[in-house]
């Protein structure tokens, strides 16, 4: 075991932690945080529009009328029918910080309209037929700029982001006095990089216009999204993912934050796709999301370390472990998992190496066919925040359902059953090591004596 550690510490630490670190990954995961607080707040109307209870619609309908349900929805439409227009912001954002030589407000801003310029117009039509675009104009398909452009906005978003940067720092700048205020001098400034950086996202869209993929959707959606699907969309691909996570957690490498930029934008594609379908009652089509690794298998946080802690609370023997348990607790409830994994630890720990790596595996396994033969409802789209506690997160993000909330008891059962053994060696091992020090202690009290 010792050899094995000693080999991820030497082959595998280095080469994630150069993936963690890469501007342009961090800069896809800070980017697809940025839209998060908005999608949870979408959430939240979607909780209150479709509230699992009794009498609820019929009190909704008397005080508000008919249409409340479609008024509540609003808030829903605008901050995940735009998804995809706000990271395309978000990752240009956080990538000019990390180069820190162009304004990041503006490249921003160019990422968003260029990520706009690559989204082909329906052209909106009179009911007679005739085409009118100059008096009705073109619309933006919501779609596109939700979930479903999430790639394309990944990809234009560091494409153009790349571009304004290179002419920018090449001081292709309209210059101004020092007089001039900063706003209007960086302004200025960003008219001719961001002027050759829409032109140059105009071009390919035209060029591509004439392939036979005819937008840059389709072609992004071939190649990068059909191979992320099978990544982040399957059962296979899912138990690729939470065990690349565990091992990185055990040399002590942040794996969600590491892989989140390849996992992210498919879970919440799916997540979308499920909400679509949730508000118009159709069949949910998706289990894997963001909801169900966040809040099914990572109960207590990566490696579901809440069943841990409830051992620690009532199952150890040694004091160490008793007051990591007191103390990891509250911060367990809410999926924080960092003082048991640096606590405990977790990290280089032989003993609780083999059930941190295969609980999340097994518990996807169970999870996802307890889900696939409609024993337990799917996660249905709501964003709920992963800090949110088991029992009630199930039930919210099922829709209401009680056997999200089942299906989390379940997991945590499961996880106690998997952690004890290796968990009783552990213990024991402290225990021995207190009670040896104790009774070095005792006799060099003596020998003072």
């Amino acid at each position: 075991m010792r050899n094995v550690y000693n080999f991820m510490d030497e082959k595998i630490t280095p080469v994630a932690s150069k993936i963690s670190n890469q501007r342009h990954l961090s800069s896809v995961r800070d980017g697809l945080i940025m839209a998060m607080p908005l999608l949870i707040i979408g959430s939240f109307f979607l909780i209150l529009a479709y509230l699992p209870i009794s009498g609820y619609p019929e009190f909704m309908e008397n005080m508000f009328g008919g249409n409340w349900q479609t008024k509540l929805t609003y808030p829903v439409s605008v901050t995940y029918d735009i998804m995809a227009l706000l990271v395309s912001f978000g990752i240009a954002y956080r990538l000019a910080e990390k180069y820190g030589t162009i304004d990041a407000v503006m490249t921003g801003v160019f990422s968003m309209v260029c990520f706009a310029l690559t989204v082909p117009q329906h052209v909106m039509f009179t009911p007679e037929g005739s085409q009118k675009a100059l008096e009705v104009g073109g619309v933006l398909p919501t779609a596109q700029l939700g979930s479903q452009g999430l790639f394309v906005a990944i990809v234009i978003s560091i494409l153009s982001t790349e571009i304004y940067r290179f002419f920018y720092e090449k001081d292709f700048v309209i210059k101004m006095p020092d007089s001039v205020p900063p706003a209007v001098w960086k302004s200025f400034s960003a008219l001719i990089p961001g002027t050759i950086t829409i032109l140059v996202i105009w071009g390919l869209r035209l060029l591509i216009e004439v392939t036979p993929f005819e937008s840059m959707n389709n072609i992004v959606s071939i190649i990068i999204g059909i191979p992320m699907q099978y990544v982040g969309g399957t059962l296979l691909g899912m138990i690729v993912i939470v065990s690349v996570i565990g091992v990185l957690w055990s040399v002590g490498l942040h794996g969600d934050a590491i892989l989140s930029a390849f996992t992210t934008p498919i879970w919440l594609k799916n997540m979308d796709e499920n909400r679509a379908a949730f508000q118009v009652g159709k069949e949910i089509p998706n289990i894997f999301t963001q909801q169900f690794y966040e809040l099914f298998i990572c109960i207590g946080g990566t490696g579901a370390l809440f069943s841990i802690v409830m051992l620690m609370l009532w199952r150890s023997k040694s004091q160490q472990m008793k007051e990591l348990g007191r103390v990891a607790a509250p911060a367990s409830v809410f999926n924080i998992s960092e003082p048991v994994i640096f606590g405990v630890p977790i990290v280089l720990n032989p003993y609780l190496f083999i059930p941190f790596f295969m609980t999340p595996i097994i518990l996807v396994i169970v999870t996802y066919f307890a889900m696939k033969t409609g024993l337990v409802a799917r996660p249905v789209g709501i964003a709920l925040p992963w800090t949110t506690p088991p029992i009630i997160s199930g039930y919210l993000a099922t829709g209401g359902k009680i056997s999200g909330a089942v299906m989390q008891i379940v997991n945590i059962l499961i996880a106690l059953v998997i952690y004890y053994p290796f968990f009783r060696i552990w213990d024991k091992q402290k225990y021995r090591e207190e009670s040896d020090m104790n009774e070095k202690i005792n006799r060099d009290v003596e020998m003072t004596l």
